[in-house]
């Protein structure tokens, strides 16, 4: 009887903490870079405590792969079984929304990127009739985004270590097929339960291509690290609303 005791005391205790480990589960919210960053790009981003934050690290995909089959390997990192948000920024946008096709995330919100490639300025649609991008050698890809980054997009100045420093590390293939992967995107579908935050003065994918959700004042093209705090607030309202 005093063993039976003991057994029913210990299976009590080990379920309450069983339940507790369940109860203290957060939502995970998923952060997905841009194509020339890496986590550091969301280092001024501060969310709710309610939930959990991971990044999505990058790896130089194989050669010719396209946007989805690069999410569906991404994706492996990601854990399904419990509640969870996409957050991308420009490619990790784009791959946010392709995840959500198989994945489907409790919401994805998509910043300074575009949802299919109508959204895409001119010059990206005009490059995958003539693609002139296939017969530049991948160092000079890199080449051409350090010295073109900060023409296009200055605001990046405001930060400009960080940018240097992350651009500094990228794999020059990455960069090279990741451009091929964005220009030959054929999307046309939006996605479902797709919020999208955009920057009045984005270079890169201009507003006036984008249906947006939010439009961010003076909000370029690297606005989640120049303007951490508004678009902390506008990723916090969302989260939390969709709880």
């Amino acid at each position: 009887m005093r063993l039976f005791l003991v057994y029913f005391v210990l299976v009590v205790a080990a379920n309450q903490v069983f339940c507790a480990e369940i109860q203290e589960e957060k939502p995970i919210v998923y952060l997905i870079p841009g194509q020339g960053a890496d986590a550091r790009l969301f280092k001024n981003i501060e969310l709710d405590s309610s939930f959990e934050v991971q990044h999505i690290n990058y790896f130089t995909p194989e050669k010719g792969s396209g946007m989805t089959e690069f999410a569906k390997k991404l994706s492996l990192q990601i854990d399904t079984t419990r509640q969870f948000y996409l957050v991308g920024v420009s490619l990790g946008g784009m791959l946010a929304i392709e995840m959500g096709d198989f994945l489907k995330p409790d919401k994805i919100i998509v910043i300074s990127s575009a949802k299919n490639r109508k959204e895409f300025p001119f010059r990206y649609r005009f490059q995958k009739t003539i693609p002139v991008y296939k017969i530049i050698p991948s160092p000079f890809v890199k080449m051409g985004a350090r010295i073109l980054q900060p023409i296009v997009e200055p605001d990046r100045n405001k930060d400009k270590e960080t940018f240097i420093s992350m651009l500094k590390d990228k794999d020059p293939k990455f960069l090279s097929r990741t451009v091929k992967m964005i220009l030959e995107w054929d999307r046309i579908e939006k996605g479902e339960n797709i919020v999208h935050i955009h920057g009045d003065n984005d270079h890169t994918l201009p507003a006036r291509n984008i249906y947006f959700d939010y439009l961010v004042e003076d909000g370029s093209h690297m606005m989640v690290l120049t303007k951490g705090s508004l678009i902390s607030d506008l990723i916090n309202e969302e989260l939390v609303n969709a709880k």
